[in-house]
């Protein structure tokens, strides 16, 4: 099939939230499109579109309705047809897409671990009991309080910057964010410590970027093809389908990471009561084929063993 490039006459309209790190993500998407395709940047419009989770800055995302809400109005832009295809951090996507929108592209991935970000402190054994640490994550929230319940963790939303600032303001005394999102915005400096998986599982398909498009979009499809990380894919493929058999949302404290290794796959996951007295972990070792299997497995597992009222506080 010949594919129309896009042009300056004719550019390609990326949707993207406005934050300072989906704009990094998005000027990512762009340049590999740029660079496969041998076209100016001109070929390319970014479209910033506010949605629920931007202006909503004030609350838990939990309580205003978890996953989603990155990913609404962004969505119903790329279905409307005023954009050709939508950036997103893949930890933010539902595991279940609108009827008529796929994946059509992932970035490779980006550095997964979490990092220890503090001003005053070098890593999280350093912390005294009673410290202070920000995070609007259940998951972290979650995996912190089961390693340190002598912390006292406190709401902590807001983009990288604003984060970073509540911090120089003496809000909290340390914060975690994410290796990946740091490193793209030029700010590593900022990483006291990263956090290796072995202590923290990572947030499902963290470090990922992920290009949604219409699902009749052929055209989109094959532009996106030279870009896209068939061993990132393989690796989301597990994760994704342990979070969606967990039925998992930002209303869940879920890890979960997937690493290749010749042709095998090696996918560990977790789940954490919300307050932090349990943790029931698994893990899983397979072919690449079955990756999604071994993610739905080890979801059935976990789900046998915890019983019902797992989650609740």
């Amino acid at each position: 099939m010949t594919t129309t490039l896009p042009s300056p006459d004719q550019p390609l309209k990326i949707g993207t939230r406005g934050s300072p790190l989906a704009l990094a993500q998005a000027h990512e998407t762009r340049s590999r499109l740029m660079a496969a395709h041998g076209l100016p940047e001109a070929a390319f419009e970014i479209t910033v579109i506010k949605t629920t989770g931007d202006r909503v800055t004030d609350r838990p995302l939990a309580e205003i309705g978890g996953k989603g809400l990155f990913t609404k109005e962004i969505e119903e832009a790329l279905l409307a047809g005023a954009i050709d295809i939508a950036v997103h951090s893949m930890k933010d996507m539902p595991t279940i897409l609108p009827a008529g929108l796929a994946i059509a592209g992932l970035l490779p991935r980006e550095d997964v671990r979490d990092a220890f970000v503090s001003l005053t402190h070098a890593n999280l054994a350093a912390m005294p009991a009673g410290a202070v640490v920000g995070t609007s994550s259940l998951r972290r929230r979650a995996q912190l309080l089961n390693r340190r319940p002598d912390l006292r963790v406190v709401e902590f939303r807001g983009n990288v910057q604003t984060r970073l600032r509540k911090l120089a303001d003496g809000v909290a005394e340390a914060t975690f964010l994410a290796c990946a999102g740091l490193h793209r915005l030029g700010r590593a400096e900022a990483i006291r410590a990263a956090i290796s998986p072995d202590e923290m599982l990572p947030a499902i398909a963290q470090g990922a970027i992920g290009i949604e498009a219409r699902g009749d979009n052929a055209a989109a499809e094959a532009l996106l093809a030279p870009i896209h990380h068939a061993p990132t894919a393989t690796r989301l493929a597990a994760e994704r389908a342990f979070l969606a058999a967990l039925d998992g949302s930002c209303r869940t404290p879920i890890g979960g990471l997937a690493e290749i290794t010749g042709e095998d796959l090696r996918f560990r996951g977790e789940i954490i009561r919300p307050d932090g007295s349990e943790r029931l972990a698994t893990e899983r070792r397979g072919p690449l084929g079955e990756a999604a299997a071994m993610g739905t497995d080890a979801a059935q597992e976990l789900r046998s063993r915890a019983g019902p009222g797992f989650f609740e506080v």
